[in-house]
This record gives structure tokens, C-alpha cells and sequence, in this order.
């Protein structure tokens, strides 16, 4: 168990809680300086996550187990499997690196659709030739899974997992993933940062869930602890995830959260859980 650095922010202005907007390459480096210096030895970037992967490469990360994620096929004639290399070279060219601790695939659509299984194809090829360590998918919901288990055997499923979005476990999925082998990252510890704000900081949009909002409020207050050290026990302390994957805004907020994650927290509420997935699926947001 242990924390993986997230980097959306790097090449995007991501995050509904993100005041300081994209990061510059200064603070990319303090940030992964940092970050090495207590033991955090993994970077989870994408190829579209703008800019993300060539800061990193000019930030330097050669010591650093490096996973980045496949964009969508942008059109059913590319040659997939060409394509797919292509992507992965122009990956390492930006990391500035020689080989790729995991790929991921960003949606596991691209497996079901025409071409899908040339795409897995191509992967398990980078992998025999030590391009790439291990090869896996992103998903949103754990039924994704129900419908991929049959023909695909990932050594990476990196998925949600927070206070509120406990799916992933309740579904009975963790379990099984942890008796396959299969290593489990976590990513939306804070839920794109709705959970570090303040009640008097969450856009009104949000109040439809006033009854949860009160009870977070409440538990928070009960058990003096921060959303922070909450969010982040939360997480941390599921045995069967190997990484929990932290995007940071900047360097003092890396240290926020080095410091939070020694909490403990005793028990986290049930009534928390929801599985409204306008509220936990950040990419509805826009439409409330």
C-alpha cells in the first residue's frame, strides 16, 4: 500500500477544488523531489492529460515507475496495432524514458468496440519485448468488469474508490481482483477534490445531497479529523489496493497530505455510501 503521484494537474487545469490552475515545470520538480523523498516511487500520468507527460520529461523521472494510459482509437481504419505502438513511442519520447512500468487503456470501450482485442494484441506485444512492465485498463463503474472478465486478464485495474464511492468493493470486485493476482490502484480519493471543501466552498448545484453533506459535516466534526486526513485513512488503509493515486495542485499541498496520510481514523459510517452516480461520477457534474 502506498501513494502514487497523480498528474492530471501537470497538463491540465483539472479538479473542481484546483485554485492555482495547470502547474508549471518549477513546481513539477519540487513537487517529484518531494514526493522521492518519502518513498513515493510512482507516477500516474496519461497521454491526454495535455501537457503532462513531456513536463514530466523535462523533469526528469528516470528512477521512477512510470504509468500512462491510451487514448481512444480516433477512427475504425488506423491500423490498430501500428497506432498503438506509435502511441506508446511518442510517449517514451515525451517521458524521455526507455520502457513503461504499466499501460493502461483509458476507457475499456476500446476493448468491445471493432479492433479492441488488436489493441489488447498489440500491448501483451510491448510487454514481451520489455517495453512495457504490466498492461491494464481504467474503468468508472465495476460492471465494466462483468462484461471484460471473460476474454481480458489485466495485471492493472485502476479505478474509483472513495468515502462515498465504495462500488468497487461492495460489488465484491476488490475481493476478486485481489485473489486473481490482479494489482488494484485507486484514483478519486477526494472526488476530484468536492470532499476537501468547505460546506460554505461546494457550488449549490451539490445541495441536492444535503442529507449526505450533513452527515459528512457532522462525522467530521464528531471525530476531529480533517477531510483531508479522512479522505486519505480512508483509502490508505484498504489492504487490497496496492496504490492510491494523489493528485496535488502544488508542493505545499503534497505536504498536506504526506502529513494527513498518518491518521487514523476508527470507523467510517455507512450512511456515507451512495452510489448515485451523479454525485460520485464527476463527469455528470456538468450536467446538474
Amino acid at each position: 500500500m502506498g501513494i502514487a503521484l497523480g498528474t492530471a494537474q501537470f497538463g491540465l487545469n483539472y479538479g473542481i477544488a484546483n485554485k492555482s490552475g495547470q502547474i508549471k515545470i518549477g513546481e513539477v520538480k519540487k513537487i517529484i523531489d518531494i514526493a522521492a523523498k518519502n518513498n513515493i516511487d510512482t507516477i500516474d500520468t496519461a497521454i491526454s492529460y495535455g501537457e503532462s507527460e513531456k513536463l514530466l520529461g523535462n523533469a526528469g523521472i528516470n528512477d521512477w515507475k512510470i504509468i500512462t494510459k491510451l487514448p481512444i482509437i480516433p477512427n475504425e481504419n488506423v491500423n490498430t496495432k501500428k497506432w498503438v505502438k506509435e502511441q506508446i513511442s511518442s510517449s517514451l519520447s515525451r517521458l524521455n524514458i526507455t520502457s513503461l512500468e504499466s499501460v493502461l487503456l483509458h476507457q475499456t470501450k476500446q476493448l468491445l468496440e471493432p479492433g479492441g482485442s488488436h489493441v489488447w494484441s498489440a500491448l501483451q506485444e510491448l510487454k514481451q519485448d520489455g517495453v512495457i512492465n504490466k498492461v491494464g485498463f481504467s474503468i468508472y463503474n465495476p460492471e465494466e468488469l462483468d462484461v471484460l472478465q471473460c476474454d481480458y486478464n489485466p495485471d492493472i485495474v485502476q479505478a474509483p474508490y472513495n468515502i462515498f464511492d465504495r462500488r468497487l468493493k461492495t460489488s465484491g470486485w476488490l475481493r476478486k481482483l485481489n485473489e486473481r493476482g490482479v494489482e488494484v490502484h485507486s484514483r478519486s480519493a477526494f472526488l476530484q477534490g468536492l470532499l476537501l471543501l468547505k460546506k460554505s466552498e461546494r457550488p449549490e448545484k451539490f445541495n441536492y445531497w444535503s442529507d449526505l453533506w450533513h452527515l459528512w459535516d457532522s462525522w467530521l466534526e464528531d471525530m476531529g479529523v480533517t477531510a483531508l486526513e479522512a479522505t486519505l485513512c480512508f483509502v490508505l488503509s484498504e489492504p487490497c489496493i496496492s496504490k492510491v493515486i494523489i493528485g496535488v495542485d502544488s508542493l505545499d499541498q503534497l505536504k498536506e497530505i504526506l502529513i494527513a496520510s498518518d491518521k487514523k481514523v476508527s470507523f467510517y459510517p455507512d450512511g456515507l455510501i451512495t452510489k448515485d452516480t451523479n454525485l460520485i461520477n464527476p463527469s455528470k457534474w456538468n450536467l446538474l
